[in-house]
């Protein structure tokens, strides 16, 4: 059995990789979506066309995570797709935020998609596919998102370098770097502090982001950015100190 496991699927970015797949992925024969909101992983599965099964997993926790190895074992399918997609992030001053925030946004965003990648590898084949989603803050040190930006460089790292690992197995790695995208994730990120105003005209749809991201990995590209911005930002950071860039970012703040 071909089956494709996307972690955050019951919002934003995750819920629209499984909208987008549904619709033109015709190899996969079942979907296995992860998240903690049960009612909304149903809500999208019945919107599938595919089989789906929802797992309402906190993957923070290791006896959700211990669940997933155990299924895993049990079923024995063949992983096509993963698509790493849990995540969150809070702005704002590091020694203002409450530590156990900070904590848990390494958890999720590094360590859980570290242990479901591990755990879904041993069930993968020639040609599938790995989508990790990072983020453009991955591309330089961000004061006031400090531990996100950390969090996501290192995703941007695990996945390049894993992408080197697997390539003589002809797997495929993806790290997606968006910038700003209209998701609910603001929601939550702005509760100590409010993001740049900038940063919120330069919003991009998450339908565009996951059709870049698909793109990309259809070509075994390692690495997908979103928007002609969020390019020029990248080359930004590798051709100039960042000490250069975070005096300026203290200036226009």
């Amino acid at each position: 059995m071909n089956i494709a496991i996307i972690t955050g699927a019951s919002s934003g970015i995750g819920k629209e990789f499984a909208l987008q797949l549904d619709a033109g992925l015709y190899t996969i024969d079942e979907f296995w979506l992860i998240a903690r909101r049960k009612d909304r992983l149903e809500e999208l599965a019945c919107d599938l066309d595919h089989m789906a099964k929802t797992f309402p997993l906190d993957l923070t926790q290791e006896a959700d995570m211990e669940h997933l190895r155990d299924l895993l074992r049990k079923e024995r399918p063949a992983v096509r797709m993963l698509i790493n997609c849990s995540g969150y992030g809070i702005m704002g001053q590091f020694s203002e935020i409450d530590s156990r925030e900070q904590s848990g946004m390494i958890d999720l965003n590094c360590r859980a998609l570290t242990e479901i990648t591990h755990a879904c590898l041993p069930y993968m084949k020639k040609n599938s596919r790995i989508i990790q989603l990072a983020s453009s803050a991955a591309f330089l040190p961000q004061p006031g998102f400090a531990v996100y930006a950390a969090s996501k460089s290192y995703v941007l790292s695990f996945s390049r370098a894993l992408s080197e690992e697997l390539r003589s197995r002809k797997i495929y790695v993806t790290a997606v770097c968006p910038g700003p995208v209209q998701t609910e994730f603001f929601d939550r990120a702005e509760k100590y502090a409010a993001t740049l105003a900038i940063k919120k005209y330069t919003m991009v749809t998450p339908q565009s982001v996951v059709r870049a991201a698909l793109t990309a990995s259809a070509r075994k590209c390692p690495l997908s950015t979103y928007s002609p911005l969020i390019k020029a930002f990248r080359l930004l950071a590798k051709v100039i100190p960042h000490t250069l860039i975070l005096k300026a970012m203290r200036l226009v703040k």
